[in-house]
């Protein structure tokens, strides 16, 4: 790992706008990776529009999740898990997940995975 210390807003990283099966109004930012020293490892911010969502999937590796701003929900397994700011969860390998946002608002959500799990 780096010595080197980054400061930033999320306003001076591009936005990526995901397009896919099952994806409906998310944008992601990678605001800390490699590239800024922290080696092995991705800390992505994903901004779901109200109403929108990821995929249902699962994948080899795992990954952290602190939701920054909105409300929403987040299905693990099946199971309905309700979102608000300062939540979190661990979401272990292979467990099929999905992130929504709610209705009424978007969702904001940190997202920390290992760097092969950043495509």
């Amino acid at each position: 790992m780096s010595d080197r210390w980054v400061v930033g807003s999320k306003d001076d990283v591009a936005a990526t706008k995901l397009s896919g099966d099952g994806i409906e109004g998310v944008v992601k930012r990678v605001l800390v990776s490699p590239e800024q020293g922290w080696d092995g490892w991705v800390m992505r911010l994903f901004d779901i529009e109200p109403g929108g969502h990821t995929p249902r999937h699962n994948h080899d590796w795992p990954h952290i999740n602190f939701v920054a701003g909105g409300r929403g929900v987040l299905v693990l397994d099946g199971v309905e898990h309700e979102l608000e700011p300062g939540s979190y969860a661990y979401v272990p390998s292979n467990h099929e997940h999905q992130f929504r946002a709610g209705a009424d608002g978007p969702l904001s959500f940190v997202c920390i995975v290992p760097e092969s799990g950043d495509y």
